[in-house]
């Protein structure tokens, strides 16, 4: 798995509409048991569950779960810290939420120039 201070070379989270637990774990940088922890210590993240209770995670879920790593990872928040941190409703959220979009947008843009390079 990825260290802490790596969540800059997390990987491109590709074009699908749902994730498997074992993909937002790679994508993430976190395993599954931790990922599952976390559902429950935070209330926003809801994965919808299908048949025998798989998890699907969508686009959003994803970007959530990151912000949780680097809220504990990176900025070390405790748990309690970074559920508060995360149920307020600060505008500065809103930005950290929309940078990371961004900068996921323009992974994306760049992955996709390299391939019309070709």
């Amino acid at each position: 798995m990825l260290e802490a201070s790596n969540n800059n070379e997390l990987p491109a989270i590709p074009g699908k509409r749902y994730f498997t637990i074992g993909e937002v774990s790679d994508l993430c940088g976190v395993k599954p048991h931790v990922l599952r922890y976390w559902e429950q210590e935070f209330p926003q993240l809801k994965p919808v569950k299908r048949r025998g209770n798989r998890r699907y995670y969508q686009r959003q879920d994803v970007l959530m779960i990151r912000q949780i790593r680097s809220l504990l990872y990176e900025q070390g928040f405790t748990i309690g810290g970074a559920r508060q941190k995360m149920s307020g409703d600060d505008a500065k959220e809103d930005i950290t939420q929309s940078q990371q979009i961004v900068h996921q947008i323009r992974i994306e843009l760049e992955d996709v120039l390299q391939l019309l390079k070709r």
